[in-house]
C-alpha cells in the first residue's frame, strides 16, 4: 500500500516548485542536496511552449537520487518522488491525484498560480510552495493561497546566490506571502527539518499526556495575552488547531523547538508579535470575504450611492490597501448589479490603491485560479468571469470600473469627494497613533453622508463623533456631516510658506525707534484705507485695521476666505474683481459698490492689485475706499433709481455678450469632449491590445528561455558524450595498432568497416580501404571461399572456426 492511500491519519507534505526563466540551474541546485527519502512529494511546474516536450526529467535525474517521473493525468501522488510537468498542459491536484488539462490558449493561464492554489485546497497545512528563478508575477497568488491554508512558502533569496531572473521570487516576497527567503542550495535541509516537525505541536496538544496538554494550553494563553497587550486584539476565541499551526510555523521559521521558548521570544521581540499577528490574519482579501458583511453593504449602502444621481454625476469609491484586487473587484460587481436596475447610470469609478507594486500588477491582470473563487456564487461567476474551470479572468465591464494605482494612505494626500471607502483589515495592521490619524482622513475624503466599510476586527472607538454606526455587526458606518469638534487634515506646508502663517507682532512706539517710522506707522494706522492681503485662493493672510466695516464672520465653520466674509452687496463685485485680477495679474478697480451696513448704505471703491513678487506664491492687495459718508435708505432711493436705470441697459448688453460667449464656449467644449471621448476609447482599445500582446510576448519569451536552457543542458550532455566517444575511439585505435592479431570488421554486405594492421599480411589492404567488399580483395590464403564461410554465420549468428594455410605454405 502506497503512502498516498493511507488516508488523512498519516498525511505527507507535497511541495509545489514553480520556476521559469533560469529555472533549470535553480532546480538542479535545489534537488542536488535532497536526501533519497525526504518524506515529501515534489511537483515541478514550469512555463513551457505550446507543443514542446520538456527534457527536464532527464536533466534533473542526473542531479538527485530521487525518482524523477513525468507528470501524468490521474496519477496518485506518492512521497519521495519528483513529478515534472513535461507538456504545456495546466496541472491541478485533487484528492491526491494529478489532473492535467490541455490549454487552448496558454497565455490565459498562470500555471504556477493555478497549481499552487489547487495544492492549497487539497493539502491544506501539508502544502509547501517554493518559488525559484523566473520573470513576471506567476506564483504570487498561489503562494498567498498556501499561506492562507497554513502551509509553508519559500522563495529563492535574491542576494548572494541570486537567481538569474529574480522577478518571480521578488514579487512573491513583496506581496508578504513568503515565510522563508533562502539560497536555493539551503532549501533541502530546511524542508526536511520542517516536514519532520510538521503537526507535532497540534498532536501534543491533543495527546494523552495531561501535563503536556496543560503546558501547551498555558503557553497559548500567554501568547493570547501578549497579542492583546501589545496590539489590542484578543485571539482567545480563535480555532485551536489553526492557532497552533500558525504558532508552529513561526517556531519552525525561527528554528525553535519548544513553545515556551517562543513565548519568551514574543516577550522580547515586538516585530515577531506583529509577524504572528499578520499570520493569524492572512487571507483577508479573498472575493466577498465575510459574506454577511458584503450582503449588508449591498442592501444598506450600494443602493443609496445612486440616489438622485443622473448621467452627469459620478459615484466614487476608494479601496485603500487593495492588495491583489479581490476586494475592489467584489465591490465593482455589487455596483454593476445595482447599475443594471437603473435607467440613468452615473459614471462609476473604484480607486484601488496599495503600496505594493507587484500586487497591483496582479490586480490589473485580473486573472485568478479557480480555487481562489470559491466564495463567488455560480451566478456571479458566469456573469462577471470568463474561464474554463481552471483559471478565470474578470470581464471588461468589471475591470473598466477599477483604477489601480500606487498610493500610501499614510504618506500621500487622500482622494476627495468619495461616496464609499472600503478599508477592510488595514487598520488592524497599524498602531493606535496611525489609526487615530487615518480616521479623520477618511472623514475628510468622504462626501457628506458618505459611507465607511471596515473589517470585522476593526472599530471607530477613538473617533465615534465622526461616524454614525449604520450596522455595528458588519462594521458599516456613515459620515457625520457636523461633528462636534471640527477636525482637519495635518497640514504639509512648504518651507517657503511658513512666513505666511507666523504670528507677527504689532509695531509699537518703543524707545529707540526712528521718529519717521513712528510717524508713518501712526499715519497708516489712523488714515490709510482698510485693506487685506489674500492668496490666489482668496484666503486672507493679513488684515489692516477697520476691516470690520466690510467684512464679517460667515455662519458655520470659521473661514478666512475673503468672499465668504464680505458683507452683503460687496460679494458679487468683489468676486468678479478678484477673478479678473488673479487671471490677468493686473490691477482691477470697481467703483460705486454699495455695501449694506445694518440700516445704512456705504458707497465703496474696490482696488485689487498684485503685490511685488517677493514670494514664490503671488499675493494680492485688496483696498476698500469709502466714497462719501454712509447714507440712509431715504437718501439712497433717488440715487439708486437713477443709477440703476443707467446701468440696466449696460448690464443687459453685457449679459447678451456673455451669453453668446458662453454658448460658443459650450459648443466648443462639447465638440472637444466628443473628440476626447472618441480618442480615449481608441486609446483604451489600443492599450488593451498592446497589454495583451505584451503579455503574450512576455510569456513566449519565458517559454523560449526555458526551452533554451533545457537545450543548452542537453547540448552540454551531448558534448560530454561526444568527448567520451572520442576517448573510446582513441583507445580502440591504440588497441588495434598495438595488437598482433589480424582482425577485419565487416557489415552484413561484407563491406570492410575497419581492420587491424596485422591483417595486412594476409589480405592486400591499405589504410584507405574502408568501403570495398572483402571478397574483392586478394588474399594470401589457399582454397578459401570467404562468402561461403561468412554467410552461414550471418544467417544463424553462431561463430565458425576453420584452419587455413597460406599460398606460400
Amino acid at each position: 500500500m502506497t503512502r498516498s492511500s493511507r488516508g488523512a491519519d498519516n498525511p505527507f507534505a507535497v511541495v509545489g516548485v514553480g520556476a521559469s526563466a533560469g529555472g533549470v540551474e535553480a532546480l538542479q541546485a535545489f534537488f542536488s542536496p535532497m536526501p533519497p527519502e525526504p518524506g515529501m512529494a515534489f511537483i515541478v511546474v514550469t512555463h513551457l511552449g505550446q507543443g514542446y516536450e520538456s527534457a527536464l526529467p532527464q536533466i534533473l535525474s542526473r542531479s538527485t537520487k530521487l525518482p524523477i517521473v513525468p507528470a501524468r493525468h490521474g496519477e496518485a501522488i506518492e512521497p519521495n518522488r519528483v513529478y515534472v510537468l513535461v507538456s504545456d498542459s495546466v496541472p491541478t491536484l485533487r484528492r491526491g491525484k494529478l489532473n492535467l488539462r490541455q490549454s487552448a490558449n496558454r497565455h490565459e493561464y498562470n500555471p504556477i498560480d493555478v497549481f499552487l492554489a489547487s495544492l492549497a485546497e487539497d493539502r491544506g497545512e501539508y502544502s509547501v510552495a517554493v518559488i525559484l528563478s523566473g520573470t513576471g508575477h506567476d506564483g504570487t497568488l498561489g503562494a498567498r493561497a498556501i499561506k492562507e491554508k497554513g502551509g509553508l512558502t519559500i522563495a529563492q533569496q535574491t542576494d548572494q546566490t541570486a537567481p538569474r531572473y529574480p522577478d518571480m521570487p521578488d514579487n512573491a516576497m513583496a506581496s508578504g506571502a513568503i515565510d522563508l527567503k533562502l539560497p536555493v542550495q539551503d532549501m533541502a535541509g530546511k524542508l526536511v527539518e520542517y516536514v519532520q516537525g510538521l503537526g507535532t505541536l497540534a498532536v501534543s496538544a491533543r495527546g494523552d499526556g495531561r501535563s503536556q496538554r496543560d503546558r501547551i494550553a498555558n503557553a497559548c494563553q500567554a501568547i493570547c495575552d501578549i497579542l492583546r497587550d501589545e496590539l489590542g486584539h484578543n485571539f482567545a476565541g480563535y480555532k485551536e488547531r489553526t492557532f497552533l499551526r500558525r504558532i508552529e510555523r513561526r517556531m519552525q521559521v525561527l528554528e525553535l523547538r519548544d513553545i515556551e521558548d517562543y513565548v519568551e521570544r514574543l516577550r522580547q521581540d515586538r516585530p515577531e508579535v506583529v509577524q504572528l499577528f499578520h499570520d493569524l490574519l492572512i487571507g483577508v482579501t479573498a472575493f466577498f470575504r465575510d459574506k454577511d458583511a458584503f450582503e449588508a453593504l449591498a442592501e444598506r449602502v450600494i443602493p443609496h450611492l445612486f440616489e438622485d444621481k443622473g448621467t452627469s454625476d459620478a459615484v466614487r469609491v476608494w479601496v485603500p490597501g487593495s492588495a491583489t484586487g479581490e476586494e475592489a473587484y467584489s465591490i465593482a460587481m455589487l455596483l454593476l448589479e445595482q447599475m443594471a436596475e437603473l435607467k440613468a447610470r452615473p459614471k462609476v469609478v473604484v480607486f484601488a490603491t496599495d503600496i505594493d507594486d507587484p500586487a497591483i500588477g496582479v490586480a490589473r491582470a485580473a486573472r485568478y485560479p479557480a480555487a481562489m473563487l470559491k466564495d463567488i456564487s455560480p451566478q456571479r461567476l458566469e456573469r462577471f468571469f470568463t474561464g474554463d474551470g481552471v483559471s478565470y479572468t474578470l470581464s471588461k465591464d468589471v475591470r473598466d470600473l477599477c483604477i489601480f494605482s500606487s498610493h500610501s494612505v499614510i504618506r500621500d494626500p487622500p482622494f476627495s469627494r468619495v461616496d464609499l471607502i472600503s478599508c477592510r483589515n488595514l487598520l488592524i495592521y497599524l498602531d493606535k497613533e496611525l489609526q487615530q490619524r487615518l480616521v479623520p482622513v477618511f472623514h475628510y475624503a468622504l462626501r457628506p453622508g458618505g459611507y465607511l466599510f471596515l473589517g470585522t476586527s476593526e472599530s471607530l472607538t477613538q473617533h465615534a463623533e465622526l461616524f454614525a454606526p449604520l450596522d455595528r455587526k458588519n462594521r458599516v458606518f456613515q459620515r457625520r456631516d457636523h461633528p462636534g469638534v471640527p477636525l482637519g487634515l495635518p497640514l504639509l506646508i512648504p518651507h517657503w510658506r511658513h512666513g505666511l502663517l507666523e504670528l507677527r507682532p504689532v509695531v509699537r512706539n518703543q524707545p529707540g525707534l526712528p521718529l519717521r517710522l513712528v510717524a508713518e506707522g501712526r499715519v497708516i494706522e489712523q488714515f490709510a484705507p482698510a485693506h487685506v492681503v489674500v492668496t490666489r485662493d482668496g484666503d486672507i493672510v493679513h488684515f489692516s485695521t477697520r476691516t470690520g466695516k466690510y467684512l464679517e464672520n460667515a455662519p458655520g465653520v470659521p473661514t478666512r476666505n475673503l468672499v465668504a466674509m464680505a458683507r452683503r452687496g460687496l460679494r458679487l463685485d468683489l468676486r468678479t474683481a478678484l477673478g479678473e485680477a488673479f487671471e490677468g495679474r493686473r490691477t482691477i478697480r470697481r467703483n460705486g459698490v454699495h455695501v449694506e451696513l445694518d440700516d445704512r448704505h456705504q458707497v465703496v471703491d474696490i482696488v485689487v492689485e498684485p503685490l511685488p513678487d517677493n514670494h514664490q506664491e503671488l499675493l494680492f492687495l485688496v483696498v476698500f475706499c469709502d466714497v462719501g459718508a454712509p447714507l440712509g435708505h431715504e437718501q439712497m432711493l433717488p440715487a439708486s433709481i437713477a443709477e440703476h436705470a443707467a446701468s440696466t441697459e449696460q448690464l443687459e448688453s453685457e449679459l447678451r455678450e456673455w451669453r453668446e460667449r458662453v454658448q460658443s464656449v459650450v459648443e466648443e467644449y462639447e465638440t472637444a469632449l466628443e473628440e476626447l471621448k472618441s480618442t480615449n476609447e481608441e486609446l483604451l482599445s489600443i492599450n488593451e491590445e498592446l497589454q495583451s500582446t505584451n503579455e503574450e510576448l512576455e510569456t513566449s519569451r519565458e517559454e523560449a528561455q526555458s526551452v533554451n536552457e533545457e537545450l543548452n543542458t542537453v547540448n552540454s550532455d551531448l558534448q560530454r558524450k561526444v568527448e567520451e566517444l572520442d576517448r573510446a575511439n582513441d583507445n580502440l585505435r591504440n588497441l588495434f595498432e598495438g595488437t598482433e592479431i589480424g582482425l577485419v570488421f565487416l557489415d552484413k554486405e561484407l563491406v570492410i568497416r575497419s581492420f587491424t594492421p596485422a591483417i595486412k599480411t594476409i589480405f592486400n589492404l591499405i589504410d584507405l580501404d574502408r568501403c570495398p567488399l572483402l571478397t574483392d580483395i586478394v588474399s594470401e590464403l589457399a582454397d578459401l571461399n570467404l562468402r561461403n564461410e561468412i554467410e552461414p554465420v550471418l544467417a544463424n549468428g553462431k561463430s565458425r572456426e576453420r584452419r587455413v594455410v597460406r599460398r606460400d605454405g
